[in-house]
């Protein structure tokens, strides 16, 4: 059954939209292409005065799956860039930009995991703005031995980890209430 697109990205970027979290990402079905091609365009073009972008990074022909990941630009080049963050990816085996904050060709190889590789990349969690110690402790642990679970497994101090899971939980319920009383997302998304 196909779910209304904008209902999903409220339910699952809220976040984003709100300027919590530098990205997020949902999955989509839907046997249109071409209208899926045509709603991210228009989101696109609508989101980015608030320094939004939407971009496809993995679609399935023959599920109908589309995973859309929906992030802040500029965030997203900041969060790429850390000296840390980068090493972590090369370790993984991303093959790295020349200019740090060249986000594009991360993004590219991260589609291209998604898309090709039998193994799911735990990597993502970066992408998606989850603490660094969360995605290394979660790839070290194969997902055990979390000290907290919540909108990702925690892997450090469990009461930071509940405040910021309850900060952003909040953040989704009061987005949903917005939106289903009618306030339309480019309104709810702040600016960066």
């Amino acid at each position: 059954m196909e779910r209304n697109f904008e209902t999903v990205m409220i339910e699952q970027c809220a976040p984003v939209l709100a300027g919590l979290k530098p990205a997020g990402l949902f999955r989509y079905e839907t046997r249109d292409c071409a209208d899926l091609a045509c709603r991210v365009r228009s989101w696109n073009e609508q989101l980015d005065e608030k320094g939004l972008c939407v971009r496809v990074l993995k679609g399935c022909m023959r599920t109908h799956q589309y995973l859309v990941y929906v992030y802040r630009e500029s965030r997203l080049r900041v969060l790429l860039a850390q000296p840390q963050v980068r090493d972590f990816l090369r370790g993984e085996g991303y093959d790295l930009p020349r200019q740090p904050d060249d986000y594009a060709l991360l993004l590219r190889q991260l589609s291209r995991r998604l898309c090709c590789e039998a193994d799911f990349p735990h990597e993502i969690g970066v992408f998606l703005g989850y603490p660094l110690p969360d995605v290394v402790g979660f790839i070290k642990n194969e997902g055990r031995n979390f000290t907290c679970c919540g909108c990702w497994k925690a892997y450090g101090d469990p009461a930071a980890a509940r405040q910021h899971f309850a900060q952003l939980n909040k953040c989704t319920a009061v987005y949903l209430r917005l939106f289903h009383s009618g306030t339309p997302i480019q309104r709810l998304a702040v600016a960066a």
